[in-house]
Formats: structure tokens, C-alpha cells, sequence
């Protein structure tokens, strides 16, 4: 009895450790964010190990989770909901049942995941959108671009491209019943990443003549020139994303050649004659000083130009949006960001913010002291947390 009873202690023990992650203080329902970064973390360790064995690549034993979470698209009392496709890329559609006074708003969203995982038919996906076209009496037009490491940028902002100038069509807008004064472009993480670049690109486009009224960028990725920002320090081993992790999806988005992603990972990615870029993520000019937290900005350690040659996408605004210059930021709709304050790419959102201001662009940007990356997602069961749908009422605002 006693020898089984020391076996269970040891055994609790060990489970115990493998759950446990450090969390912030101010995190409501720790526990509950450790359970599902345990899953995450298992899950990871699964890839690993299935990529050092030659069987799968990492990301397509990520996309396993993807996969679980899927749900079919299912109507109900007041949101019509169907797979389709427009302009030749699947879409997840939401159309209100509500009768409308006159015409409706819409929105273009595209969902994160690193660009490589991720679903719009993710439960927490649908049931974002489903609560927006309700909510709002909006259509919205959930995006399924494809995904790294099948297909490497630009595919995915191509993709969420084509969706966007297609449905901004005048005659695609009166087949739905939109007004073309009230369309948004939203999306969270590599989602928020597309939005801002696809805003970015139709200010430039003679053949869009349909103005967005908005974009609402949720704790985006917005540039990988700089992995050293105090976020990535200050959150390197957070739950959900890790600054490795991170790492491992900006590279995977241009390349699987592990090159890159060692570069990017030393910070020494970027060529010299690129040098002029910095200044456009400069923290210590971009971020206010409490984000700072004592951090020290040090020059830019530079790299070999072979891989910027060879994988230009990194230096390309299309993926990194926080390199426009002001003169390309002014004219953008108004702005929405989200940022969290325990994310690796509190950062990034942070600075576009400060950049967009300057540019005089009307934004609006709310900072969750106690807000984590994904946490907006995080509002279905059993991975529902508080954090998360009081984010989601804000957004819904």
C-alpha cells in the first residue's frame, strides 16, 4: 500500500510539473490557461518528434488541433452560414436573417494561426463570426487562405487579396445587400498581419474604387525585422505563443529552409543595405516608456545579404506592414487595435499605432493589462475564459 501510494505521489508530482507554466499574476483562471498551454506544449513536443523522425512536417501535426476544432457550417435562427468560394478562394459566409432597414455592414475577416494553421471553421472562428453578422447585422466573409508550409508567401495575402478587391465589387456588394460606405477589414495574430496589409494595398489599387470604412487589427504581427522588442523578452516563454514559436511562423511563411529561421532567431536576418528599415520599428522611439520596462535599444546587429536575396518576403510591406513609410500609411480608414499585454507581439501593435497617429490616422487602441495572445478566441467550452469574452464584447462594440 505504501509502495503504491508513493508511486501515485511521484506520479501527481510529475504531471504537476509538466502543467505547471508560470503565468502573470493578473492572469484570471491560471490554471485553466496552463491545462490548454499543456496541450499546446504535448502537442508541439509531438511535432518535434514526428519532424526529427522524418514523418510529418511541425506545422501539419499543429494543424492536428486545427482540425479537432472544426465545425461544420450550421445555420441557425439568426445566421445563415455556408462554405463557398469567391473569387476562386474558400470562404466561411455569414448572412443575418434579420430584416434590415436599408443597406448592410460588412466584414472581411481573416482568421490567425501563424499563417500555416488555422480554420475558419475553428469553433472559436465560427463562433466569432456567427456573434458579429448577428450582433452587427452584417455579412461576414471568414477567409480560408492557404496555408504555409504547402504554400509560402505571398499565396496567403494574395489569397485574402483576391477575396477582398472581389467582393468590394459594386455589383457584389448589391448581390448582398451591402453598403459599400460601411466595409471593414478585421483579423487576429497572421490574420491582423493580412488585414493591415491588405488595407495598405487597396489605398494603391486605381481598380478598388469602394473605400473601407475600417480595420481592426487584433493583436497583430506586424514586422520581422526586430525579434529583440521588450515584448519578445518580456513574453518569450508565455502560453499559446512563445517568441519560438513565433519564430518558427514568420520563417515557415517565407521558406522551410531552417536557414532563415536561425537567422531570424539570432536577430541577424537583415542585410545592411536594408538598414533605413529600422527605423520604422525603433522602439525606443515607438513605445511608450512603461512598455520599456528598463530595456536597454541596441543597434541593429546585421546579416549576410544571401538569405534577403533568396527569401526577399521578410523585407516586403505585404508581410511586414509596420515597414510602410508614413507617406504610405496616410490615408488608411480608422483604426482598431487590440494589443495584450502578455504577448510577444504587444509590440508590433503598439508601434503601428504610434505610426499610424503620426500619419493622422484616426485610431483607437485598447491595451489588455491582463490579456494573453489568442485569449479572443478563448470564449467556447471548455476552453471559454473570461479574458476572452470580455474582449470580445469590447470587439463587438
Amino acid at each position: 500500500m505504501g509502495a503504491k501510494l508513493l508511486c501515485l505521489c511521484i506520479a501527481f508530482t510529475l504531471v504537476a510539473y509538466y502543467i505547471y507554466s508560470p503565468i502573470p499574476e493578473n492572469v484570471e483562471q491560471p490554471w485553466k490557461l496552463m491545462l490548454v498551454s499543456t496541450v499546446f506544449r504535448t502537442l508541439g513536443h509531438v511535432a518535434e518528434a514526428a519532424e526529427r523522425l522524418g514523418l510529418a512536417n511541425y506545422m501539419d501535426v499543429l494543424m492536428l488541433f486545427s482540425t479537432a476544432e472544426h465545425v461544420a457550417p450550421t445555420s441557425d435562427e439568426n445566421v445563415t452560414v455556408t462554405d463557398t468560394e469567391l473569387s476562386g478562394v474558400a470562404v466561411r459566409l455569414f448572412l443575418p436573417k434579420k430584416p434590415a432597414d436599408g443597406l448592410q455592414r460588412a466584414v472581411l475577416y481573416f482568421h490567425g494561426g501563424g499563417w500555416c494553421v488555422g480554420d475558419a471553421g475553428m469553433k472559436g472562428y465560427d463562433f466569432l463570426a456567427r456573434r458579429t453578422s448577428s450582433q452587427l447585422n452584417a455579412v461576414v466573409v471568414s477567409v480560408n487562405y492557404r496555408l504555409a508550409p504547402k504554400y509560402h508567401f505571398p499565396v496567403q495575402f494574395e489569397d485574402v487579396y483576391s477575396v477582398s478587391k472581389f467582393f468590394l465589387q459594386s455589383r457584389v456588394l448589391s448581390q448582398y445587400g451591402v453598403d459599400p460606405t460601411r466595409v471593414c477589414v478585421a483579423g487576429d495574430s497572421a490574420g491582423g498581419n493580412l488585414a493591415a496589409a491588405v488595407a495598405q494595398k487597396l489605398l494603391e489599387d486605381s481598380e478598388v474604387t469602394t473605400k473601407l470604412k475600417a480595420q481592426a487589427l487584433i493583436y497583430p504581427a506586424l514586422q520581422t525585422l526586430d525579434l529583440n522588442l521588450p515584448s519578445y523578452h518580456q513574453n518569450a516563454d508565455m502560453p499559446v505563443l512563445s517568441k519560438s514559436l513565433m519564430v518558427r511562423f514568420w520563417s515557415e511563411y517565407f521558406t522551410s529552409d531552417p536557414s532563415l529561421r536561425e537567422a531570424i532567431t539570432s536577430n541577424r536576418h537583415v542585410p545592411a543595405q536594408w538598414g533605413h528599415l529600422f527605423q520604422f520599428v525603433n522602439w525606443s522611439t515607438l513605445l511608450p516608456d512603461r512598455m520599456k520596462k528598463g530595456h536597454v535599444y541596441t543597434g541593429p546587429v546585421f546579416g549576410s545579404p544571401a538569405l534577403a536575396k533568396k527569401y526577399p518576403g521578410f523585407l516586403d510591406r505585404r508581410a511586414a506592414p509596420l515597414l510602410a513609410a508614413e507617406a504610405q500609411l496616410r490615408g488608411l480608414p480608422p483604426t482598431y487595435i487590440l494589443t495584450c499585454e502578455h504577448d510577444v507581439l504587444r509590440d508590433d501593435g503598439v508601434m503601428y499605432a504610434t505610426r499610424l497617429k503620426a500619419a493622422g490616422v484616426p485610431v483607437t487602441h485598447e491595451h489588455a493589462e491582463d490579456g494573453f495572445h489568442g485569449a479572443l478566441i478563448f470564449v467556447t467550452s471548455p476552453a471559454d475564459m473570461a479574458v476572452g469574452h470580455r474582449l470580445l464584447g469590447r470587439k463587438s462594440k
